[in-house]
């Protein structure tokens, strides 16, 4: 790879901002193809099927985020804690959203984006300042 097109690939990777859009990406189809498994293929009920797939995915989108996006040296249990209140919050809003959007006519595909454009901009500010932040020193240590 010419030096050129590394440093650039270097100067966009360097961003947290893409690498929390690309792995978003990623577990946005790993949740996707679980709540079509789940709904289109197994008849599970949309309100259930969502926050089934949601949740499944936590694991995935937890580790990829924290090792991936943020690179985060946080511990892990506050961290974690912090991540499942977000999680439950994101479950009632997807779920709500979803399920809003399709009794609306949209369809739940419709309303599965619209719930994943919505947590995806507001998880970005609670990941980066709120679940993956770094300590704060402590006035003791400075």
């Amino acid at each position: 790879m010419p030096r050129t097109v590394r440093a650039a690939v270097q100067r966009v990777w360097s961003h947290s901002a893409v690498r929390y859009l690309l792995v978003g990406g990623f577990c946005f189809l790993v949740d996707v193809g679980i709540l079509w498994l789940a709904h289109e293929a197994l008849g599970i009920p949309l309100a259930v099927a969502t926050p089934l797939s949601f949740l499944a995915s936590f694991a995935v989108t937890y580790t990829l985020q924290r090792i991936v996006a943020f690179a985060s040296d946080a511990k892990v249990v506050p961290s974690v804690a912090r991540y499942t209140a977000l999680v439950i919050f994101n479950t009632l809003a997807t779920t709500g959203i979803v399920w809003t959007v399709d009794h609306l006519g949209g369809g739940w595909l419709v309303g599965k984006v619209i719930a994943v454009v919505a947590t995806t901009v507001w998880n970005f500010f609670a990941y980066r300042h709120w679940v993956f932040a770094a300590p704060r020193p402590r006035s003791s240590d400075v």
